[in-house]
């Protein structure tokens, strides 16, 4: 994984330090609340419902043992003993006291990490696959770019106040997509072309309250041009992105405006001038940041052994775990383990930290050192020897990690929502208990099979709600708390966004209402059909009609 060289630390230091006098001004009152705004969000501090919320970036969603501790550490000496994995891979903190955020970012410093533009009208953490770099089926490893992508993005003085917020993912799969790419402002999918790396550029993705998927505006752009294309979108979208109204501010609003064809010609226009110029990719410095992604000292070994085949074949629960959280290595003999964070009663993406401590040892003894957090709110290693699957298999089951159920109904993506944002219509997490409680039966989980669930407290679609095959929207009904159902939605690089079903419901209702259409889908389904397959077999009406009908 990338190391920080001087320069990188000297920055982050010095941001501590900065932050640390603005904050102490702020609180002798020197700095009014409106003076003080700015600065917090740049740190990526937050004010929400009962306490300031501070976000820590985890680039592309990259972690060492020792970070994780860290986190574990902050977790417990300045938080209630737990952290939140959001959407976007990052961590954050619910709880923290106001005047020692400085402190933890100082903390924070000491093992390379740090809260820098993960909140702000700014270039945010951008995201890639949880698997990159040891998947089956990826052209190249988009963790260098994600890279490259990051040093340019952090403090560029051009973009530290766009119009609005801005998200950028790269995927480099043949035929997956983990990391939502297609709803991003922009989306980078890098391929090769007669052997060379080319991306494919696409703009003007996003979720909110006007859900878009992105624009191809840019085929097979040359490699050394990443930084230089970037810089023409930005540049295009800081001049004519709208800044006199919040909603209708996002690059989305600005294609859909001008078409596709008039956005890439304002966009050309701005790299004639920036093409070639020291923006420029060169290869030396392509093959710098790649020298910090090379493989592990993987071991030659078989695929399936005999002692991993036996424990498959006569232990069920094993089994079962296999199936759903085990994923194939591109190198022999070696797995891809996702860690689920989705235990029956605990808030999804909610890590103690206790369970961070044994996250990192884990690593340490089975992945290199090395654990990612993913876009689904869960955590990977993504190392693990065949041989060694069971043993962890069962030190995960003590630690509630072992849960097998990534990609079933249970494993929901969902935002804190009201229970801690100021911004949300309804609380998120108490659905999601009632949809656990509802649905705990592994069984009947793996019959239903492969299903997205999220959840979002209000529009601004923190859980991704727009794209789940099933989404549920809290809003607000006269001052009580209601959800929105939309089916249809998905992810993938076939991008679909979710149609809403009709009037929305109570929250007591909601499990039942989960329940009608989970039991529709599987009156209806054919053999092998998932549920969104069905979906877009049947339509939408025939759920419709069920979720509506009067009881007799």
């Amino acid at each position: 994984m990338y190391q920080y060289d001087g320069y990188d630390q000297k920055i982050v230091d010095e941001r501590v330090a900065q932050f640390k006098d603005q904050t102490q001004r702020y609180l002798a009152g020197e700095l009014s609340e409106e003076q003080y705004l700015p600065l917090r969000l740049q740190n990526g501090l937050y004010v929400q419902r009962f306490a300031p919320m501070l976000r820590v970036a985890v680039p592309y969603g990259l972690l060492s043992s020792n970070q994780v501790r860290k986190l574990a550490h902050i977790a417990r000496t300045y938080d209630k003993g737990y952290a939140h994995i959001s959407t976007r891979t990052n961590f954050q903190f619910n709880w923290p006291k106001l005047e020692t955020v400085p402190d933890i970012l100082e903390e924070l410093a000491s093992v390379q990490m740090h809260a820098i533009q993960t909140s702000g009208n700014c270039i945010r953490n951008t995201t890639t696959d949880q698997f990159a770099g040891v998947v089956k089926g990826e052209i190249v490893d988009p963790r260098p770019y994600c890279e490259i992508i990051r040093q340019w993005s952090t403090f560029h003085p051009e973009f530290a106040f766009l119009p609005r917020k801005f998200k950028i993912a790269v995927n480099s799969h043949e035929t997956d997509d983990r990391a939502a790419t297609l709803l991003h402002d922009v989306a980078i999918k890098v391929k090769l072309v007669d052997s060379k790396v080319v991306y494919d550029v696409y703009v003007g993705g996003g979720l909110g309250r006007t859900p878009i998927i992105a624009s191809l505006v840019e085929e097979n752009l040359a490699e050394e041009d990443l930084l230089t294309y970037l810089d023409a979108v930005l540049r295009v979208y800081n001049l004519h992105g709208r800044r006199d109204n919040k909603y209708k501010a996002r690059i989305k609003i600005l294609v859909k405006a001008l078409g596709v064809d008039a956005f890439r010609s304002k966009v050309h226009a701005e790299w004639e001038r920036l093409k070639g110029g020291p923006g420029t990719l060169t290869q030396t410095e392509i093959n710098r940041i790649k020298g910090h992604f090379t493989a592990p000292e993987y071991r030659d070994l078989d695929d399936l052994p005999a002692a991993l085949s036996e424990k498959l074949e006569n232990n069920k629960a094993f089994s079962n775990w296999y199936k759903q959280n085990v994923h194939p290595h591109k190198v022999n003999g070696y797995a891809i383990v996702s860690l689920t964070l989705k235990k029956l009663g605990v808030p999804p993406g909610d890590i103690t930290d206790k369970q961070l401590d044994v996250a990192a040892d884990l690593a340490d003894q089975y992945s290199f050192g090395e654990i990612r957090s993913t876009h689904e709110q869960n955590l990977v290693l993504a190392d693990v020897e065949q041989t060694k699957l069971y043993e962890l298999w069962e030190k995960l089951k003590e630690n509630g990690f072992a849960t097998p159920n990534l990609g079933l109904l249970t494993d929901m993506i969902c935002c804190p929502g009201g229970d801690f944002c100021a911004l949300a219509n309804a609380k998120s997490i108490p659905v999601a208990e009632a949809l656990q409680e509802t649905f705990d039966d592994l069984d009947y989980l793996h019959d239903i099979g492969e299903i997205d669930l999220n959840i979002s407290g209000c529009m601004n679609a923190c859980g991704h709600h727009h794209i789940g095959h099933i989404g549920i929207l809290g809003v607000d009904k006269k001052g009580e708390e209601f959800y929105q159902i939309s089916l249809g939605g998905n992810s993938g690089p076939d991008a679909s966004l979710g149609k809403i079903l009709g009037p929305s419901f109570a929250r007591a209702d909601m499990a039942n209402v989960i329940k009608k259409i989970i039991e529709t889908y599987i009156e209806k389904r054919v053999e092998g059909e998932r549920f969104i397959e069905t979906y877009q077999r049947l339509g939408h009406e025939v759920f419709k009609e069920r979720v509506y009908a009067k009881s007799n």
